[in-house]
């Protein structure tokens, strides 16, 4: 059964191996929400221990939870190679990354050395399983634009680890390099330019003309945009240890800046031509993560020419608030809203072989006003997030409940499209 050219849904894995990311993704959301209003200092500079273990709740606990959830469908569907063991890793990797973002969690919070030990060991070897058993489905991986992308994005989820492993032993004690900031920056750099938004980019030019009716991406754009991101992002990551140094930081920030707004810029043109003109809330989530990006590049320039700014506290929290809250949960909500119900339609359409009228149909599947409202939610608690930097103890708590809300909605949205599934019989494994 195909939707599209080049698509292999005969080998979707079943329902239950994707939906267990899926579903616990919101959990992490909610919990971040709630670390904002217990300690609303998470918002006031990065280096805080509550900000720490905010941040990997949002990147780790929801983030890289639902990518991937999203990996595990994609990858037999778009690239035509299921994972090896695929029920095993699945299962492991979901229960070690979900360990290991608590104990993360509890080791920032309570600057727990041995929690930090614990975490370590847990995400390493969740994160090794997946990607030992992503390079081998990659490998043999029908070549294309968004099979790229997966395998660049986890060229750099590896490097992220490898880093983030070095940054917990330093902080547990085990060692301290003399420049540990070129460790933190080059983590930062391959966690969210590379493993986030390089996993978007391959995955967008297949689900935005795919789910959202537009016409492809312009072919050269995918051709050569996520290899020159990470070629960008090894140069500005050695770029300390080399001669004029600071030239040649400013020349990687700057290409990297022009490639996300070419792919921002790309996407919302892409969106403005698409067939079908009915109003759609996954465009929304897509438009806000797009918009923000766009507004995170133009508060990177403001830094560059204005170096006071760059050195104040709220810049680099809001440099990040829009990229993670504003750019990748946005777009990772919107990608949920039309991933869970596709699958929800297509295992029932598989399993039962029903007749067109006698299953739900995707856009049944979740009420569109439930989704209007979690949208709102969320673009509240972003607005929120995006002035909290700078008024901390007044913003923060009003900001954690409107994420808050925003979580548990998505959560409920995301149980009505399998509690759906279930009453017309569908099977979860």
């Amino acid at each position: 059964m195909s939707m599209q050219t080049g698509l292999s849904f005969e080998q979707a894995p079943p329902f239950a191996q994707p939906l267990r990311f899926f579903l616990t993704a919101p959990l992490f959301l909610l919990a971040a929400a709630v670390l904002i209003m217990l300690a609303p200092t998470a918002l006031a500079s990065r280096w805080t221990l509550p900000a720490l273990a905010l941040t990997h709740a949002l990147t780790l606990g929801f983030l890289a939870m639902a990518m991937l959830g999203a990996l595990l469908q994609m990858l037999p569907v778009v690239a035509g190679a299921a994972l090896p063991a695929s029920r095993g890793v699945a299962a492991s990797t979901h229960f070690l990354l979900a360990a290991g973002t608590v104990a993360l969690m509890a080791g920032f919070l309570g600057a727990d050395a041995r929690a930090l030990a614990a975490a370590m060991l847990l995400l390493g070897c969740g994160f090794a399983v997946f990607l030992a058993a992503t390079a081998i489905g990659l490998r043999r991986a029908v070549a294309s634009a968004t099979v790229t992308g997966m395998r660049l994005a986890a060229i750099s989820l590896g490097l992220t680890l490898l880093l983030g492993m070095a940054l917990a032993s330093m902080r547990a004690g085990g060692w301290t390099p003399a420049k540990d900031e070129i460790f933190v920056a080059a983590h930062v750099g391959f966690g969210l330019l590379g493993w986030i938004l390089l996993l978007v980019i391959g995955v967008a030019y297949q689900v935005v003309p795919m789910f959202q009716i537009t016409p492809p991406y312009p072919p050269r754009l995918m051709r050569w945009l996520a290899g020159a991101i990470l070629a960008l992002l090894l140069l500005h990551a050695i770029a300390p240890l080399l001669p004029a140094a600071t030239e040649i930081t400013l020349l990687a920030e700057s290409g990297l800046a022009a490639g996300v707004l070419v792919f921002a810029l790309a996407t919302l043109r892409l969106q403005s031509r698409r067939r079908r003109k009915l109003p759609d809330v996954t465009l929304d989530f897509w438009r806000v993560g797009m918009a923000s990006l766009i507004a995170g590049t133009a508060v990177w320039l403001l830094a560059r020419l204005w170096p006071a700014w760059a050195g104040s506290d709220a810049y680099p929290l809001l440099l990040g608030v829009l990229f993670v809250a504003g750019f990748a949960v946005s777009v990772v909500c919107g990608m949920l809203y039309k991933i869970v119900p596709f699958l929800a339609w297509f295992h029932l359409q598989a399993q039962l072989q029903a007749r067109a009228g006698s299953i739900p149909t995707m856009k049944d599947m979740i009420a569109e006003r439930a989704k209007r409202w979690q949208f709102r939610l969320h673009l509240g608690a972003c607005m929120l997030l995006i002035a909290a930097p700078f008024w901390p103890k007044l913003l923060a708590v009003p900001a954690g409940i409107g994420l808050a809300l925003s979580a548990v909605l998505l959560e409920l949205n995301l149980l009505s499209a399998v509690r759906r599934f279930s009453r017309h019989g569908g099977r979860f494994s």
